[in-house]
């Protein structure tokens, strides 16, 4: 079974397959579609069929983003590229179950009762799997960009299943040593790997109900005495939850390699949702919508503090995050730099939006109060304070020229505001995970430098 949950689905056997499946599938429909025309008609309907396919995804986008407004931002053109071959399959075979390019009327086309049964449901079988091949290939494209889903493991959500909840020996009340300062701790001896854990975060202050939130303990913490270790609280994208961090982030690799050279100290990480559902979108802030910001700002630096050995110096604590999860973060290192200090901004949306259109973000969110919405931008607080003595650390994929953007707009607004500022542009990715995964060690480094880690 941990084989099965092993097998990776982003490159090696399941790649290939997903290419032979797809590019056999889709000459096969294209034969089928053609065999009883003349080359020139053939390519007629080969080609109407590529057209009506992109103009399908194309109409479809618009509609998801303008009108139904289920993504604030535009998809990736590569996705939209991929999901043509699926779309165009669909109709070819559509076109060749109805007869509707046949020589015949369609009602003519149905098989004659003299054909053998075995012979048409064999013809049907091919004509599926054929469909189901195209299908399968540009649904593992798609997940090879957004790079979420890297393992039968990640797609199935059983690696997630099987972290523990926080037990008590791992909490602040277990008692024992005081934890010491960092700074003059040295490991007692070997130490074991960094754990992950589970715990709910009540919304004490704002009567937010969140999901589970997913901790990462390093080696350090497990030591007795403890050190007083830094926090990082990260935010996912939106859609989606918090173990989309451990999947598409590879966080707990990411932190383990840190931890290995850093005699076992890293950050103790809490994953945090501030959302509640997976597609539900409370802009990080206080609204109409949920107290988002109150949850964030209070309710989770609380229950931190209660609940780990944690170095409470907000100096020490940082927030961090990839495409909604870095707005979100921006957010509240602007507007809290007293809760947070510094932050990780992973591919950052230039404000907080519900919809493409502003105008349908402020209007869901404040009723149509501007100055109520604008007063809780970064951009907006970036002009009004100053913030000497805090970081933020900006990485977007070299590949997402509107992120890049974003990114560019935001860190010249956080060093005019006093922010020390590192922006990086990930090399070969675009507005996906891989860019917050490639780009967590050298944020993780931005940050050691602030919290006095050495190597």
């Amino acid at each position: 079974m941990d084989f099965i949950e092993d097998i990776r689905l982003v490159d090696g056997p399941v790649l290939w397959t997903a290419w032979a499946a797809g590019l056999a599938g889709l000459a096969y429909l294209l034969w089928r579609s053609g065999r009883r025309h003349t080359l020139s008609a053939s390519a007629v309907v080969i080609t109407a069929a590529l057209m009506l396919s992109a103009g399908l995804v194309a109409g479809f986008h618009l509609l998801l983003i303008y009108v139904l407004s289920v993504f604030p931002e535009e998809l990736p053109w590569e996705t939209l590229v991929w999901s043509v071959p699926a779309v165009a399959a669909l109709l070819l075979w559509l076109l060749r179950l109805h007869g509707i390019w046949g020589r015949r009327p369609f009602l003519a086309s149905i098989p004659r009762p003299t054909r053998p049964v075995v012979h048409r449901l064999r013809s049907t079988a091919l004509a599926v799997g054929a469909l189901l091949g195209v299908v399968a290939l540009s649904a593992v494209q798609i997940n090879i960009y957004f790079g979420l889903n890297q393992t039968v493991s990640d797609l199935a959500g059983t690696a997630v299943a099987r972290i523990q909840p926080l037990e008590a020996k791992l909490t602040r009340a277990a008692g024992g040593p005081e934890s010491v300062d960092l700074a003059g701790w040295t490991a007692p001896g070997p130490l074991p790997e960094g754990t992950m854990r589970r715990a709910g975060i009540p919304g004490t202050s704002s009567g937010f109900q969140s999901r589970e939130a997913y901790i990462y303990l390093p080696p350090a913490y497990q030591s007795s005495p403890r050190p007083a270790l830094p926090v990082l609280v990260l935010f996912s994208g939106q859609p989606g939850g918090p173990a989309d961090w451990l999947a598409g982030g590879a966080l707990r690799s990411r932190l383990d390699r840190f931890a290995s050279v850093h005699a076992g100290v890293a950050p103790v990480v809490v994953v945090v949702d501030p959302n509640g559902t997976p597609a539900g979108n409370t802009l990080c802030m206080d609204s109409r919508i949920a107290k988002a910001d109150t949850f964030l700002s209070r309710d989770v630096p609380d229950w931190i503090n209660k609940t780990l050995d944690v170095d409470p110096d907000p100096h020490q604590w940082a927030v961090g995050g990839f495409s909604f999860g870095a707005t979100c973060a921006m957010q509240m290192v602007t507007r809290h730099p007293d809760v947070y200090s510094a932050a990780l901004s992973f591919s950052s949306e230039k404000e907080p939006a519900l919809a493409k259109e502003r105008d349908k973000t402020i209007q869901g969110s404040f009723g149509g109060d501007v100055a109520a919405f604008e007063r809780q931008t970064p951009l907006h607080v970036m002009k009004e304070r100053r913030f000497n003595g805090n970081g933020i650390y900006f990485a977007a994929g070299e590949r997402d020229p509107e992120f890049v953007g974003y990114m560019d707009l935001l860190s010249a607004a956080a060093r005019s505001a006093g922010f020390t500022v590192e922006s990086h542009r990930i090399p070969n990715a675009g507005h996906s995970w891989e860019a917050a995964s490639k780009g967590m060690p050298g944020g993780l480094d931005f940050l050691a430098g602030r919290w006095g880690i050495k190597p």
